[in-house]
């Protein structure tokens, strides 16, 4: 009678399985698509943010489009080029809890715990509705540049410089949906979850949010200096209104990238936080 060589078929199982899982651009791929199939299926949370954004937007430009030609540093550029980012960054604060919302649903289910469990990547938990937030802030922001080219907007860099400031718009989604992100899996609560994205509402104002950067004076001129925002908002600015600058660009992108890691980060702390608490 042969006996079974259960180490043999220990280590056979345990090699069965590291071939089975999945890799994590894969796993990423697959948690990513979950988030955004689960939002598409109440399109409904999507429209708020995007009708406060070209509300402010159509007001902006009607009330202060005239006065461009009175500010210094502006004269002679579009208005609304100047201000549209602003209505973009409004949608993305607006708009970065709802992914967010269905990682507090699956931690009240307790589906996420369940997940925890399961050979699926930390990393993919985390970028998963991280990517799927910055997903749909870029469809918020291509949405809201389609009603100002129905307003009257001309790119000085084209259609390429619009897609880049698309793409500023998810490089800075990621930030902001890494922070309702850490926000869920700290609190559990949809509503401390939708209330800590207002949390970065304050930062569009200590900007250069109606002026240039070079008008504002004091210590609203220092906070504007030190708030990442303000590069955001004054690479999309160049693209739309005087063409393309790599600083300004390059300034964008780094401070997109800085907000992204440390949100990530934050992310990460809050995830080892609820583990431990588990």
């Amino acid at each position: 009678m042969t006996t079974p060589n259960f180490a043999a078929q220990s280590a056979y199982g345990r090699s069965d399985r590291k071939q089975a899982k999945a890799s994590l651009p894969v796993q990423i791929l697959l948690v990513t698509w979950r988030n955004l199939v689960t939002i598409f299926r109440t399109p409904v949370a999507l429209v708020p943010p995007l009708v406060i954004s070209i509300f402010f937007l159509v007001i902006y430009e009607s009330t202060l489009g005239k006065a461009a030609n009175f500010i210094p540093n502006l004269s002679g550029n579009s208005y609304l080029g100047f201000i549209l980012p602003l209505s973009i960054v409004s949608s993305s604060l607006s708009g970065s809890g709802i992914a967010a919302q269905n990682m507090v649903r699956d931690i009240e289910s307790g589906y996420f715990d369940k997940l925890l469990l399961t050979p699926v990547s930390r990393a993919a938990l985390l970028l998963g509705p991280i990517l799927a937030g910055a997903v749909i802030l870029g469809i918020q922001a291509t949405v809201v540049i389609a009603f100002a080219l129905l307003l009257g907007l001309e790119s000085a860099t084209g259609f390429a410089g619009l897609a880049a400031v698309v793409g500023l718009s998810i490089l800075l989604g990621t930030g902001f949906a890494g922070f309702t992100v850490s926000a869920a899996l700290g609190s559990g609560s949809a509503a401390a979850t939708q209330g800590a994205s207002f949390l970065f509402f304050p930062l569009t104002f200590l900007t250069a949010s109606f002026v240039p950067l070079e008008l504002l004076d004091g210590w609203l001129q220092t906070a504007a200096k030190i708030n990442p925002i303000t590069y955001v908002l004054e690479a999309m600015r160049g693209l739309l209104n005087t063409g393309w600058d790599s600083a300004a660009l390059t300034q964008g992108i780094a401070a997109c990238l800085i907000l992204g890691v440390a949100m990530y980060t934050l992310a990460v702390f809050a995830l080892r936080v609820r583990t431990r608490r588990s």
